[in-house]
């Protein structure tokens, strides 16, 4: 006789964690943990705006360095393309001016 059982997959909840950062060093700390947010506010940390669920803090860290080095690169994209943009507008306001 065959035997059947069903299973239920519960779905495994990560962590949330939110971070702290004190000049260049960052930290990680789960949500819930008043008490560490506590400390490293006491000891000069700054909470940041980023909040992200992770399966433990080393790859919550790198989550958030990623996401750092993102917004790095589009602002700096962002700029050298628009100093571009503004030095082909002047060469081209020139050489038209120059042909007029």
């Amino acid at each position: 006789m065959l035997n059947l059982k069903a299973t239920l997959f519960q779905e495994e909840t990560m962590p949330e964690y939110c971070f702290f950062k004190k000049g260049d060093h960052v930290n990680a700390l789960e949500r819930n943990d008043t008490e560490g947010a506590a400390c490293l506010r006491d000891w000069g940390y700054t909470k940041q705006s980023e909040e992200l669920k992770a399966a433990n803090t080393h790859c919550a860290l790198a989550h958030f360095h990623d996401i750092r080095n993102e917004e790095q690169a589009r602002e700096h994209e962002f700029s050298t393309g628009a100093a571009f943009l503004a030095l082909i507008v002047g060469v081209l306001a020139v050489v038209d001016w120059f042909f007029l």
